[in-house]
């Protein structure tokens, strides 16, 4: 039978001294009740994470011991979905702020192999989020209140594919080499005309073809749409190299998003990643000094995965009907956001700006 955790409810893990959930805390390896103080230490297990077979894993379609049964609940608006507490029947989402009912459905997904625990606290992402919002030049002033508020910032754990794979792509193209020749152009000097000569760069083109192979390790892929992918991918480096395996106390305190990009679809964003490095090993193949590709055929093998979960502390805030987003990666303390503008503050600025460089000009043409 597949391994799953029971669809109503969400494991706990009681106090041993006054029987409360305990939570894990950020920063330690330790969860800790929030009334006693007391803590339990988890057994934290930073043995390697196996790597599974990609096609092997597509071919069993999740028929395996690796999934889990869990209660996800998907936000109307933005189309996140998150595992939801029922014990609560209403909360927001803390991708876009929407308000949420306990509507929560049994899912069966793949079992998560490992995660990174978050190491950020609350407290740390919240002084990053208010120093962020105030640093903002053009913002507007209402929105910069919002900053002296504890509002909406949410621990949640991103689902993520990490890729391994052997690449060999075959390739024509052509190859530029830099040669110069000497060219005459007229020019006019002191009310005459006169030839004269200058020094050009020209290219010339040879064709190329060929065969290069990559070796891919951990090609990082979020395994949802739920956040814009330039912004999770500006949250990275992430330190992949300190995974641990999964273990539902990391969890305790927290929210994870479920996949909404599969593992097939994954490998396919994979290889858009993928395929930057594979045109730069291309185009040091061709050599010269300037390369086109003209077409690649690339095959893929050795294929395998990992599902791992990463931490972000989230904020979604609405001004004037548009949801907002702030990012901390709760590893590193990286900060990536979105903005509203102030177009009064704006076209302040560029009036003040013109009427500066208007005086500098009077005063210039006066002296």
């Amino acid at each position: 039978m597949p391994e799953t955790t029971p669809a109503a409810t969400q494991r706990q893990f009681p106090c041993k001294q006054c029987g409360a959930d305990l939570k894990f805390a950020p920063g330690t390896e330790a969860l800790v009740c929030p009334y006693c103080g007391a803590e339990n230490i988890i057994a934290t297990d930073t043995s390697l994470v196996e790597e599974l077979d990609f096609h092997a894993q597509l071919q069993q379609a999740r028929a395996t011991h690796e999934t889990v049964e869990v209660m996800v609940v998907k936000c109307p608006a933005c189309g996140s979905e998150v595992t939801f507490d029922p014990q609560i029947v209403a909360d927001e989402c803390a991708f876009c702020g929407t308000s949420l009912v306990q509507t929560a459905r049994a899912e069966r997904v793949l079992k998560p192999q490992a995660l990174l625990p978050f190491k950020v606290t609350q407290a740390e992402a919240r002084e990053a989020f208010r120093g962020w919002i105030k640093g903002l030049w053009f913002a507007p002033n209402d929105v910069k209140k919002y900053a002296r508020h504890d509002h909406g910032l949410q621990g949640i754990y991103l689902p993520h594919w990490t890729y391994d794979c052997e690449t060999a792509t075959r390739y024509t193209g052509r190859r530029g080499e830099y040669y110069y020749v000497n060219e005459s152009y007229t020019a006019t000097e002191n009310g005459k005309t006169v030839t004269k000569t200058r020094r050009v760069r020209k290219t010339r083109w040879y064709p190329a073809s060929g065969r290069v192979q990559n070796t891919f390790d951990d090609v990082l892929v979020a395994a949802s749409d739920s956040l814009p992918r330039n912004y999770t991918a500006a949250l990275e480096p992430w330190d992949l190299g300190d995974l641990v395996s999964y273990g539902d106390e990391y969890l305790s305190g927290f929210r994870a998003e479920s996949y909404s990009v599969d593992l097939e679809n994954g490998f396919e964003l994979a290889k858009d990643v993928m395929a930057g490095t594979i045109n730069a090993t291309i185009r040091r193949d061709i050599g010269g000094d300037e390369q086109q590709i003209l077409s690649k055929d690339t095959r893929y093998w050795d294929i395998t995965f990992k599902h791992v979960l990463l931490p972000l502390w989230v904020s979604a805030y609405r001004y004037h009907g548009k949801v907002y987003r702030f990012l901390v990666n709760a590893r590193t303390g990286e900060v990536q956001g979105e903005r509203p503008w102030s177009w009064i503050k704006i076209t302040l600025a560029v009036l003040l700006a013109i009427a500066v460089i208007a005086a500098i000009a009077f005063f210039t043409q006066g002296g």
